[in-house]
């Protein structure tokens, strides 16, 4: 497999693109004047607590506060920490608290969950928080929609082979490490070397490395945790102590693994800054690092800009002939699959099963491409075979493993309908690029012409016994004055002489399609 990490580098953006066999699988998007916050620490205030919901909102000088569920709550006397609480049920009590909010009226780095453990005594946030109090946080996941950004006291500082947990009494080796062996031996490492009472989970791409080399990672960590106190004893709320690297150098921390086979850069400057970090922490990947320098723009070179493209679209069109069409809502992503043209060669249950089949690899590539997270709803056609759903199942199950993201899916209903989530900390592709159209006002459609004829129809009615003077002047779309004019004149006729007077119309090109006016003349 040939994979290429290709980074368009430009003064008001920075975008990149995950390359696999030719095929863009992931792509990552960071404007300048708006950056993404995961991974930044303040020292913020809290504003309010709710112990009806076992959270509180704090300060870190955001539009919008920040939301703080208990089970991210620091306490020094409990150093052996575990969430005794899981993510779903954070996620649900963050948006109810949001919901009641007065400011509210309508593989993560940040966000590990540890093996559970016996908690010594249940925690109330009432009694380790109150209102004014001055705390440390971390950002998990940037502000969503109408959202505050999620927060911890938890903090997770990210390097190239390890994550420093300094408020937690943890060892965790990434699952992608495998081999029981190789997990042994890792823990054995950082179980010597690290500081007592210290928390760190052990990367992917430590794998087969050694002692020194984990040593330096553990130590750079380390001091970077203790000029982040250093700053929090000097700063007032709300202050931002440590902010993560720019998208550039996180990707070449998170992604650029010997699995890369180039790195593709277009910036000069983003280049010799990216050899000096290579250089440095991955020396023997500096050969894979390659600056982009022809006229051709390297999004187009490498045929991205077309794929991004092909990422908004509603309908994505599979090879059979059948089809999936993607709804993203507020509260969920809604995957519908239909055989469209595909009529299959032998009977009704196989051309579904096929279908099916196909569209399972389109969508979970179009969820990482998109970076579609939250609750996903995918309505598969019916199959009437228990055997065919449990093959769409585990084909679905399978395809996922290739994704970084956390996901979780439940099996396929009577209906034909899986349930599944998957992690989300920053926008789609969609809610990055698109904004709602300003002019069917985010709807996604516009009353039909004779809707609105019908309408205004009626609305004459109405103002008829109303109106002084001769004539009714009717002010409209000219796509509406069209249809009265050649289909609904006998419908225009009726109402002169219901009302006695005659209907003048006007013709408004500067007018929305649903948008009319009557006045007298």
């Amino acid at each position: 497999m040939t994979n290429e990490l290709i980074i368009n580098v430009t003064p008001h953006a920075t975008r990149a693109a995950l390359i696999e066999n030719g095929v863009v699988t992931e792509l990552f998007i960071e404007r300048n004047r708006k950056r993404g916050f995961v991974g930044n620490v303040y020292k913020g205030r809290v504003l309010r607590v709710l112990p009806g919901m076992q959270a509180a909102f704090v300060d870190i000088g955001f539009e919008r506060a920040a939301f703080l569920y208990v089970s991210d709550v620091y306490r020094n006397d409990l150093k052996d920490y575990s969430f005794f609480l899981g993510g779903e049920e954070a996620e649900a009590r963050e948006d109810e608290a949001f919901a009641e909010s007065p400011e509210d009226e309508e593989e993560n780095l940040y966000d590990y969950v540890f093996p559970e453990k016996l908690v010594p005594e249940e925690v109330h946030i009432e009694d380790v928080l109150k209102e004014g109090q001055e705390i440390l946080v971390q950002v998990t996941k940037d502000p969503l929609g109408t959202k505050g950004p999620r927060v911890t006291m938890h903090a997770s500082l990210p390097g190239r082979h390890l994550v420093f947990m300094p408020t937690v009494n943890h060892i965790g080796v990434s699952r992608r490490i495998e081999e029981e062996k190789e997990r042994e031996r890792l823990k054995k490492i950082i179980e010597k070397i690290r500081p007592p009472d210290s928390g760190f989970i052990v990367r992917t791409v430590s794998k087969g490395k050694w002692e020194k080399e984990l040593k330096a990672d553990m130590d750079y960590l380390i001091r970077l945790w203790e000029n982040i106190q250093e700053r929090e004893k000097q700063a007032s709320a709300t202050a931002l102590l440590h902010q993560d690297l720019d998208l550039t150098l996180r990707l070449i921390r998170d992604l650029f693994t010997a699995d890369i086979s180039r790195l593709v850069i277009d910036s000069a400057e983003e280049y010799e800054k990216v050899l000096s970090f290579v250089e440095t922490f991955m020396p023997k990947l500096r050969s894979h690092v390659v600056h982009y320098d022809r006229e051709e723009p390297i999004f187009d070179a490498y045929r991205v800009e077309v794929q991004i493209s092909e990422a908004l679209r509603r309908k994505v069109w599979l090879k059979s002939g059948g089809y999936i069409v993607i709804d993203e809502t507020e509260a969920l992503t809604a995957i519908d699959v239909n055989t469209g043209k595909f009529v299959g060669q032998r009977n009704l249950e196989d051309t579904i099963l096929k279908t099916n089949l196909e569209a399972v690899k389109e969508i979970v590539y179009q969820i990482r491409l998109r970076n579609i997270g939250g609750i996903i709803i995918i309505d598969f056609i019916d199959m009437e075979k228990k055997e065919n759903r449990e093959d769409v199942f585990q084909a679905l199950a399978e395809a996922l493993k290739s994704d970084r993201a956390q996901t979780n899916i439940l099996k396929i209903s009577e209906l034909g309908l899986v349930e599944m989530t998957r992690k989300r900390t920053r926008e789609s592709i969609l809610r990055t690029l698109c904004e709602p159209c300003a002019y069917c006002e985010g709807k996604g459609y516009v009353k039909s012409r004779r809707t609105i004829c019908y309408e205004i129809f009626r609305q004459i009615r109405r103002e008829c016994p109303g109106i002084q003077g001769q004539k009714i002047v009717l002010n409209l779309h000219p796509d509406i004055a069209s249809l009265i004019y050649s289909q609904e004149h006998e419908g225009l006729e009726g109402l002169e002489r219901t009302c006695d007077k005659k209907i003048l119309i006007k013709t408004r090109y500067d007018f929305h399609i649903e948008q009319f006016e009557i006045s007298a003349y």
